[in-house]
This record gives C-alpha cells, sequence and structure tokens, in this order.
C-alpha cells in the first residue's frame, strides 16, 4: 500500500519513518514539497497521505483540495498535521476531504494506531471494489449466456415457422434488416434497433400453427381460408406474450400488429394510428416492400420502383406517414441490404446472420 507523507520539514518526514516502519506491506513516498507531491499524485495512487497544514503555497488546505480533485486519489485517506487549533480550519479541512487530524507534536503512538487505522479500512474498501468487480464480471456474463441460450431458442422458433411457410429463409433475414434501417432513420436507440433486429423476423411465427392445406395453398385463399390464415397475427402473439424478456414481448407486438394499417382497416384487430405498436408498423412497411419485391410460388416479383412506388402510395392510410419519410430516407441502404441477403445467393434458412447482427 501507498502512504504519501508531505512536510516542508525533512526532520518531520523521518520520524514520521520511523513510527510507522513497523506498518507491514507500505511503501512511502516523501516530499518537502507540496507541488511535488501532487505531481507524483498526478500518476500515482496513494491510499493514506499525511500532509502538514502550515507549508509554503500550496499549504494543507490547497494540497487536500488538489489532490482529492485527481482521479484515483479521491477515495484516498487524508490526515492532516497541524498546531493550530482553530475549528474553521478543522471544519474546512473535513469539507475539502480530510479524514482526521494530528496535533503537533505529534505523540508517536497516536499516529500508529490513526495511521494503521486508516490503511485497514483503505485495504477493506480496496477489497470491497475488487468484490464489486468480480461479481459485476460474473453478472456480465451470466446475462450474456441467458442472451445467447434466448437468441438461440428464438433463432430454432424461426426456422420452425420459416420451414413450413412458401418463402425462403432470407425474407425473414431481409425484413430484420430493413426494420432496423427505417427504426435508424425514425431516430430509435441502438438498445431498441437491437431488439427490432432479432424481433421482426418472428412477425410470422404464428404461421405454425396455420393448417398446411391453407398456408401452403398455390392460389388464392377463399374468404373462410383467409379468415383462418389472419389468425396467423393471434397464435404468434399467444406463442411469444408469455415471456418476460423485453425481446420476447417486443416479438409479440410485431406478431400481433404487423397486418394492421394506420387507418385501421387491418387485422386481426382494426388498430389504428398509434394503437398499433411502434415496431409493428416499422415492420409491416418492411415485410410489404420485401414481399412485393420478391417471387413467390403464387407470384413473380414486381420490379424495384413499382414496389417502392406502392409503399409510398399507401402513406397514412396503410402505413404511418412518419415511418414512410423514414423509409424514403433509408432506400439506399435498404437496397444495398436487399442485394446483400438475395435468395439466390444463401441457402434457405439462412436465420443466424440477423439473429446476431452480423
Amino acid at each position: 500500500m501507498n502512504v504519501l507523507l508531505v512536510d516542508d520539514a525533512a526532520i518531520n518526514l523521518h520520524i514520521y519513518h520511523q513510527v510507522l516502519r513497523n506498518i507491514p506491506n507500505v511503501t512511502f513516498f516523501d516530499f518537502t514539497s507540496s507541488d511535488e507531491a501532487l505531481a507524483w499524485a498526478a500518476g500515482n495512487t496513494a491510499d493514506l497521505a499525511i500532509v502538514d497544514y502550515s507549508m509554503p503555497a500550496p499549504d494543507g488546505l490547497q494540497f487536500i483540495e488538489r489532490f482529492k480533485a485527481i482521479p484515483g486519489n479521491d477515495h484516498a485517506s487524508v490526515v492532516m498535521v497541524t498546531s493550530l487549533t482553530e475549528s474553521s480550519i478543522r471544519y474546512r479541512a473535513l469539507e475539502l476531504g480530510a479524514n482526521d487530524f494530528l496535533t503537533k507534536p505529534v505523540d508517536a503512538t497516536e499516529l500508529a494506531a490513526r495511521s494503521a487505522n486508516m490503511l485497514a479500512l483503505a485495504d477493506a474498501r480496496r477489497k470491497l471494489l475488487d468484490r464489486a468487480a468480480w461479481l459485476s464480471g460474473e453478472i456480465r456474463t451470466a446475462t450474456e449466456s441467458i442472451l445467447l441460450r434466448e437468441r438461440e431458442t428464438i433463432n430454432c422458433l424461426t426456422m420452425a415457422a420459416e420451414y413450413r411457410d412458401n418463402e425462403t429463409g432470407m425474407h425473414i433475414v431481409r425484413i430484420g434488416h430493413f426494420s432496423v434501417l427505417i427504426g435508424r432513420f425514425a431516430g430509435l436507440g441502438e438498445d431498441d434497433l437491437d431488439l427490432l433486429l432479432l424481433a421482426a423476423p418472428m412477425h410470422d411465427i404464428g404461421k405454425v400453427a396455420t393448417p398446411d392445406h391453407i398456408l401452403l395453398k398455390p392460389g388464392k385463399l377463399d374468404a373462410a381460408e383467409w379468415e383462418i390464415m389472419k389468425q396467423h397475427t393471434v397464435a404468434g402473439y399467444e406463442i411469444l406474450q408469455s415471456g418476460n424478456s423485453p425481446l420476447l414481448r417486443s416479438a409479440a407486438d410485431i406478431a400481433i400488429g404487423h397486418h394492421e394499417k394506420y387507418d385501421g382497416t387491418g387485422y386481426p384487430y382494426g388498430r389504428a394510428g398509434d394503437e398499433i405498436p411502434l415496431f409493428a408498423r416499422i415492420c409491416a412497411i418492411s415485410d410489404v416492400f420485401d414481399a412485393l419485391a420478391s417471387d413467390r410460388p403464387y407470384k413473380t416479383a414486381w420490379p424495384i420502383e413499382k414496389s417502392i412506388e406502392y409503399v409510398l402510395e399507401r402513406s397514412g392510410s396503410q402505413f404511418d406517414p412518419e415511418l414512410i419519410v423514414a423509409f424514403r430516407a433509408a432506400l439506399p441502404e435498404i437496397l444495398q441490404a436487399r442485394t446483400r441477403y438475395a435468395d439466390s445467393l444463401h441457402h434457405r434458412p439462412e436465420v443466424p446472420p440477423v439473429l446476431f447482427g452480423t
């Protein structure tokens, strides 16, 4: 442990050494100049500083104020030595960060006892800080492990839904990245964007509950079949809403709301405007744009220009107009992401890139 001794009288420093020499595991740093002591403190840390009050400027009070302002030494214990008994000086020293006082002439037994106590407290504080840092690291490791397992589970659920659908695995990859880009231009923070990247691919997870003869039907669905198909939004919500994590709650909001329309004409509940969760409103734009611009067993891909025009024309009706502004701003990056995750470049279902943000 480091003990800083500051006194303009060298004889006093010699006395301190003689009194404190039996304290184990201590390294002493002596200075007759308070300026030199502060220069040392700027690059080192002390566990205890014993400083004389009556010194050429900076005096003891000035030293304490400047010493305590140095990062790393703000928690050091300080004992001020003075021959003065004025309460005002001691009060000011306490305000500046002094922990204790010694009165000249210094009693050797008192100096040894108080120094030993201060160092014991410093040692205990250091151990507590080390313990807190260790616990913080353990908690961080455990949390990362839980998040990894959660993402792996979601990955499996999403892949299971995609295996039953007639869409490609890369569709869900694109949905995640498109949604993040729209969200970024809409002003979302990084934490929300991370959630959106992971939650958006689960938008159609409720299709695991849709009968095969409806889900895989190559032609147009009749009215009764369409009503059954629409229930995948509710099924997805029910699958995800029991989770307590922010990720699963976000995914549940997307599942139930990504087919709602801004003007209230969507399904399953006909919600409108801000009644529709923000993440669902973002995902709705991504989902429709990608569906229009991609080949499906029941349709050929629309030209990009026509797909963009369709989305923009439905600002304020099907889609949130503020998010359409963000979509328009994000288009150059969206088109880059569409090329990067094109169906022809990947084998189905390549889900991990979207779930882990690579």
